[in-house]
């Protein structure tokens, strides 16, 4: 079992003695976080769906757990499991393998992933100098939408939740380089949205920057769930 705090491993034992109270809190303090995760692969009416059943799932499964990861990693894996049961049925399946995803902007990076041309300083604590804001969530209302649906969870998950990047490997069952190109062309893509209106977007190199920056956008749209 990872290191996990005495009061933790009080609260995993009442959930796994039926602690009714104890799984209203758990409902309570990731439900929002499951559901955007879902949006990103479902419409909201769907994704409202796979999570309460994710949700039955849990509930049926939290005797058994034996917390060899965090109750949010363990609780992401069965609302993404719900999601692609669902998209199953209606004939889509997910592709997660970044070689059958060509790299539109390729061209824009180095070998190692950084920006080819150091690019002018991109100041994101307001965003009106960009763009409007109307104008930059439909914007990237659009460059989420047509992102693959491997891209914009692999973005939900590592910069919007914030979740280790070996947690989010064992989640989608990809390897670490996988994980890293699908996280990159994500953000490349809306960085190029943004470049494309100002002609600036962020110096690589910065890791923690960039994933501060990418909030930010995201944080213009309330939510990253743009699937159709």
């Amino acid at each position: 079992m990872p290191d996990t705090p005495p009061e933790d491993l009080q609260f995993i034992e009442r959930l796994r003695q039926g602690d009714r109270a104890a799984f209203g809190q758990l409902v309570k303090t990731h439900h929002n976080m499951l559901l955007a995760t879902a949006r990103t692969l479902l419409n909201p009416a769907d994704a409202e769906e796979a999570v309460q059943d994710a949700w039955i799932a849990a509930h049926r499964a939290i005797a058994k757990f034996e917390g060899r990861s965090q109750l949010r990693t363990w609780l992401t894996r069965i609302v993404i499991n719900q999601a692609k049961m669902m998209l199953r049925k209606r004939g889509r399946e997910i592709q997660f393998d970044p070689t059958d995803d060509p790299d539109a902007l390729a061209y824009r990076f180095h070998n190692d992933g950084h920006w080819q041309q150091p690019p002018q300083h991109w100041e994101l604590s307001s965003p009106d100098n960009l763009l409007t804001r109307e104008e930059l969530r439909r914007c990237m209302e659009k460059h989420l939408h047509f992102m693959s649906d491997s891209q914009r969870l692999v973005l939900e998950l590592r910069d919007l939740q914030g979740l280790p990047a070996e947690d989010v490997c064992n989640m989608l069952e990809l390897s670490a380089s996988n994980v890293r190109v699908l996280l990159h062309r994500a953000r490349a893509r809306l960085f190029e949205m943004v470049d494309h209106f100002q002609g600036v977007t962020p110096k690589g190199g910065d890791k923690k920057l960039v994933a501060t920056r990418i909030r930010t956008l995201l944080s213009l749209l309330g939510r990253t769930g743009v699937a159709g």
